[in-house]
């Protein structure tokens, strides 16, 4: 006797709207059961942090303006629908850092973490109807451990171009997660997301079940 199909976790009428053309996050809500399509924000990142780094607040703060930035960037395109946003920043010593522009750049990012920790600031905004409706930000400390140049070589060698898709050169799901001594945060927040308070206001609006 076949089971009962059970029925969606999603259970919103129309999907969420991702405002975010990176394949990690979307597969990481897709993967929790969230209905999803996505937008290009349209933000101009940086344009946004000049005006953010003037403003002398934390860092921390940078990666929740930018998620609320891009969900109401999509929510103004959407009206009625439900967007999130989401952003990342890495922070070390006080200094920011963004993906490396080539290989070069990605030996220097790796050399200049290495034996340091470094925090990684992710946050997440749902808006709807041109309104922030949610918002949520975390951090994880991550340590990286005293690596010299010529492993840093051989890493570089061994991940190639791949080390220009993430800030700080590496993929904490790959072989990255060799250059690390301890981490302290959660998963999701490494990856860009902090999806566990997302996923308990989606509980909590209905959207799913």
């Amino acid at each position: 006797m076949t089971e009962p199909k059970l029925p969606p976790l999603w259970i919103a009428v129309e999907p969420l709207i991702l405002a975010s053309t990176s394949k990690t996050r979307r597969a990481m809500v897709e993967a929790a059961g969230i209905f999803a399509e996505t937008r290009h924000p349209g933000v101009d990142e940086r344009a946004l942090e000049v005006q953010f780094h003037g403003s002398g607040a934390p860092i921390e703060d940078l990666a929740l303006l930018l998620a609320r930035e891009k969900a109401l960037a999509v929510s103004a395109r959407e009206p009625g629908r439900l967007v999130l946003g989401a952003d990342q920043t890495l922070e070390c010593d006080g200094r920011q850092f963004h993906k490396p522009a080539d290989v070069e750049s990605g030996k220097a990012q790796i050399a200049a973490l290495a034996g340091r920790t470094h925090h990684l600031h992710s946050a997440a905004a749902l808006a709807r109807d041109g309104r922030i409706v949610f918002d949520t930000v975390a951090t994880a400390d991550m340590v990286v451990r005293p690596l010299d140049d010529a492993f840093i070589a051989r890493y570089i060698e061994t991940v190639g171009d791949a080390v220009l898709t993430s800030v700080g050169g590496y993929q904490i799901e790959g072989v990255g997660i060799q250059l690390f001594s301890r981490i302290t945060g959660d998963h999701f927040t490494i990856l860009g997301l902090p999806l566990l308070p997302v996923l308990a206001y989606l509980r909590a609006e209905s959207y799913l079940a």
